[in-house]
């Protein structure tokens, strides 16, 4: 079997990241692959925050003040405070909505989404563990405001990369019965 199929055919996230993260050549071939996703009309309608080292604790910091608003529940406030520590490196792919006639803002999020898995593809390439997660935080309005999103402008994910603390079992393929139809 070609050996990009089956990258593609058996690629998992792994949760289980811990350091070392990439390099900053490869953080910036990981980059890189982000910027080549399919994008109609050129409008790059995606941002990237990197998110590694004291800036890990910097994004706990933003997370528990966003949630306080809402909860005082300690243990999900403690919960809350270790997430960016989940990996040595996140990457916090944003929108950047473009107007454009034949564009449409939906189209938009779809290739700020394909950035975060060929950013995944790219990471799991140089052999790291990659976790692709959203969550409440993704959609909260003061997240978003202290990483200088716009409000209009939407959190796709938190890519997690970091090295593989344990190898996970190959999952099960996924069938194709009831989602496949050919016309």
């Amino acid at each position: 079997m070609n050996q990009i199929i089956k990258f593609l055919t058996e690629r998992q996230s792994n949760p289980f990241l811990v350091s070392p993260a990439p390099s900053n050549e490869e953080l910036t071939l990981i980059l890189k692959a982000g910027m080549r996703v399919p994008d109609h009309a050129a409008l790059m309608p995606w941002h990237f925050t990197v998110v590694q080292e004291d800036s890990l604790a910097k994004l706990s910091d933003i997370f528990v003040s966003s949630i306080k608003e809402k909860t005082d529940d300690q243990a999900k406030l403690d919960k809350t405070a270790k997430m960016p520590f989940r990996a040595p490196l996140m990457i916090v792919v944003s929108t950047d909505y473009k107007e454009h006639e034949k564009v449409p803002a939906v189209e938009q999020l779809v290739t700020a989404g394909c950035c975060v898995h060929a950013m995944q593809m790219a990471a799991t390439s140089l052999g790291y563990g990659a976790m692709w997660r959203t969550g409440d935080l993704a959609f909260n309005d003061n997240v978003k405001a202290q990483l200088s999103i716009n409000k209009e402008n939407e959190i796709v994910g938190f890519l997690y990369i970091g090295s593989k603390s344990k190898e996970l079992p190959l999952k099960p393929e996924k069938k194709m019965d009831g989602k496949v139809t050919y016309l």
